[in-house]
């Protein structure tokens, strides 16, 4: 555990949120449609669902929310370390918002992808000038790759979620969502290295004390199949599945082994909750938001829409909901395959 001190204060959000400005946009809050989500054929989820935002960093430049922790950090960068490069693991959002960041910087950047990361995800890494690096599908196997790299080439490392400027940065997510919509009383972001939840939990419940609002819920969003952060999260101790295991879902933003050491102490004083969702759901969730809205979501970015839907009945009973849309990248093949798929309702 790190020491509370360590913790993110409310300044150093505010700060990131000025310093990405120029890379990023402050994504829209869309409401599901009941009545397209009936037309689409899901009657009975647009009866029974409660009111569901969905906040769509999708809508980001590189389609994924995490251009804004990767751009905090690198553009606090000193000038030397600009001149010798970045370098990061991931397999596929991080990767381009740090190539985006890196170009729009004047930076190298060189990241180590799994050997499972959807093409579309490493052709767009490549067409943001970054040099590519292909591992096994471990996420500890491309961390320990990175680390070699930088302490042979002298790259500075922009780790995915465990760093303080990169909470930080996704943070500010949170803060966007408390300001678009007063009254919201539970969030829902996806789980993997806990980057993202760990930053929405702490910008919303910072800013809420600071303007003496009620703070809503945060709940973590995990497919059973890498269910890592669901367990640390209920024992309190911190816990690493193995790839074999992770690397199961269809969720690939989402196999991450374990959940950060930074992001762990945030969760774990923040966050309400973590739950978890089956791959029928996230599917399910998928293409309900590919028929009945016009946001186009990885399945990664859809399970907080399949726990709003499937795992009510696991959640507080609220009135508002904000599901974070985390990205949209989403392979084509698969795209293909759910939009051939019939409306069949996940019981």
């Amino acid at each position: 555990m790190i020491a509370a001190m360590s913790l993110i204060t409310l300044a150093e959000i505010e700060e990131a949120r000025a310093r990405i400005e120029p890379a990023t946009v402050r994504t829209p809050l869309v409401r599901l449609n009941r009545a397209r989500l009936r037309l689409a054929g899901f009657r009975e989820l647009a009866e029974t669902a409660p009111a569901i935002y969905l906040k769509d960093e999708s809508a980001q430049p590189i389609g994924s929310f995490k251009l804004r922790g990767a751009y905090n950090k690198i553009a606090q960068l000193e000038a030397e370390e600009l001149r010798r490069g970045v370098i990061t693991y991931s397999s596929g959002n991080h990767a381009q918002g740090v190539a985006y960041a890196a170009r729009a910087l004047g930076a190298k950047a060189v990241i180590v992808m799994p050997a499972n990361s959807p093409q579309i995800k490493r052709d767009a890494t490549l067409a943001l000038g970054a040099e590519i690096v292909m591992v096994g599908n471990a996420s500890s196997e491309r961390r320990e790759k990175a680390e070699e790299l930088a302490a042979a080439h002298g790259y500075t490392m922009v780790p995915p979620y465990d760093d303080p400027a990169i909470i930080a940065g996704q943070a500010t997510c949170g803060v966007e969502i408390f300001e678009q919509l007063p009254g919201v009383e539970l969030v829902l972001s996806p789980v993997s290295g806990g980057g993202l939840l760990s930053g929405v939990a702490i910008g919303i419940k910072l800013v809420a004390e600071a303007t003496g609002r009620a703070a809503p819920q945060v709940w973590g969003c995990e497919p059973e199949l890498a269910a890592d952060a669901a367990e640390s999260f209920r024992t309190g101790k911190l816990t690493e599945w193995p790839a074999a295991k992770t690397t199961r879902t269809i969720c690939d933003g989402l196999r991450t082994q374990s959940v950060g050491t930074i992001n762990f102490e945030h969760i774990v004083r923040f966050v309400d909750g973590i739950v978890t969702v089956s791959e029928a759901e996230i599917r399910t969730a998928t293409r309900i938001l590919l028929e009945a809205t016009t946001i186009v979501a990885e399945p990664s970015g859809a399970i907080t829409l399949a726990a709003a839907l499937f795992r009510a009945h696991e959640l507080p009973k609220v009135r508002k909901v904000v599901a974070i849309v985390s990205g949209g990248n989403i392979d084509p093949a698969l795209r293909r395959e759910l939009e051939s798929e019939t409306a069949d309702i996940v019981e």
